[in-house]
């Protein structure tokens, strides 16, 4: 299995999602309706328009209450023809059938996405929802393997590796994935202890004093200061994932920060200067409403 090198035009999102998603013990090919199968059989076999054309009349005749239609999202997700839209379908499965039976597959389908795209922040948010809310599903551990990379790619060595110990813990009797996951797990492997020499002599006062470790050297100076533009701050997960869905395709850099008292914060953009971050605060208020401000970022 190779990591993709991202979504290109005219190469149907299909490839990338199926080829990453589906193992040997895996859930996401079991689509029970029978429309659905067939719809995704064709597009497997090169009959990609024929396969939407399936999903897109199904979607069209059914209600949102049809047990049917987050499965039928999550088809069409699979063979979209464009990240937008395979990002759309999921994220709309997450927000409106969160209780369902289709909503892991969709987390896991996104955080697959976002990892494709080089989206190491949107990657860890899907799978670290998916931890949060669905501590009990099967696909868990394919979707920390590609949080535990972007982890990585993010320099937070430690939870990357938390994530891979649970992506190898997960891994049962899939002998590829456990060794995609163990080719990393090697780089969290704790530094071996050297071995305690045991000595009968008595140090002197010199030889004390040349053992002393050196200083540690001085902290590196403070990173440049810089601002941000806050659009919302709320304690729902769901108005969050909303938000930075809104801000993605409309091409803003978007990210979340927690504080102490529980709220997410969507902000956007690192700015070197205020007047930059001022543009942008204007070109939001714009776009996406509300009352958004500058921040001091440290």
């Amino acid at each position: 299995m190779k990591r993709p090198d991202g979504l290109t035009a005219g190469r149907p999102v299909l490839v990338t999602l199926i080829v990453l998603a589906v193992g040997p013990s895996g859930r996401l090919a079991a689509q029970t309706d029978a429309r659905l199968i067939e719809a995704l059989r064709l597009a497997q076999s090169g009959q990609v328009d024929s396969g939407r054309a399936i999903v897109r009349r199904l979607l069209a005749t059914l209600q949102p209450g049809d047990s049917v239609f987050p499965q039928a999202l999550l088809a069409a997700a699979k063979i979209a023809p464009d990240a937008q839209t395979v990002a759309s379908n999921l994220n709309r499965i997450v927000v409106e059938y969160g209780a369902g039976p289709w909503a892991d597959d969709a987390l896991l389908l996104l955080t697959q996405l976002y990892f494709a795209q080089r989206d190491p922040v949107q990657t860890v948010q899907a799978a670290e929802r998916l931890n949060r809310d669905y501590p009990d599903s099967p696909l868990r551990p394919r979707a920390n393997f590609s949080a535990a990379r972007a982890y990585f790619e993010l320099k937070n060595e430690a939870r990357g590796c938390e994530l891979i110990q649970q992506a190898l813990n997960g891994a049962a009797d899939d002998v590829e994935f456990k060794n995609q996951v163990s080719f990393y797990a090697s780089r969290c492997s704790p530094p071996s202890t050297p071995t305690a020499t045991t000595t009968t002599s008595t140090p002197t006062s010199s030889d004390t004093a040349a053992k002393v470790p050196p200083p540690p050297p001085p902290p590196p100076p403070p990173g440049p200061h810089a601002y941000a533009v806050q659009v919302l701050a709320v304690k729902s997960a769901v108005q969050v994932d909303d938000m930075l869905t809104r801000l993605k395709v409309m091409g803003f850099d978007a990210r979340v920060v927690r504080d102490s008292t529980g709220f997410f914060k969507v902000r956007v953009g690192r700015y070197a200067t205020r007047e930059e971050a001022q543009r942008a605060q204007t070109r939001l208020r714009q776009k996406v409403g509300g009352q958004p401000f500058v921040v001091d970022e440290p």
